[in-house]
């Protein structure tokens, strides 16, 4: 997830993002593909309290908070604010 804080998220990346972290979790649980359970089970048994997307979406706020509070070129090409 290194540099996701500048990534542009659209619903299609965040369901293949959702996707994958559920594809991961089933393999780090051991889970089978052939293994009629669903994914809130999965969840259930992985004690998940908070997905990839919203971990992603947590980072990118803070970036962002970092960026407004410097004042410097970040802050201008962020606000579109220029003098003159």
């Amino acid at each position: 997830m290194y540099g996701c804080e500048a990534w542009t998220i659209s619903k299609q990346i965040q369901d293949k993002l959702e996707a994958t972290e559920m594809w991961f979790l089933r393999r780090m649980l051991r889970i089978p593909w052939t293994s009629k359970k669903t994914n809130e089970r999965v969840l259930n048994e992985a004690n998940k309290r908070r997905s990839l997307v919203r971990t992603i979406r947590k980072r990118q706020a803070t970036f962002l908070g970092h960026v407004m509070r410097r004042g410097k070129l970040e802050h201008l090409v962020t606000t579109g604010k220029l003098e003159g």
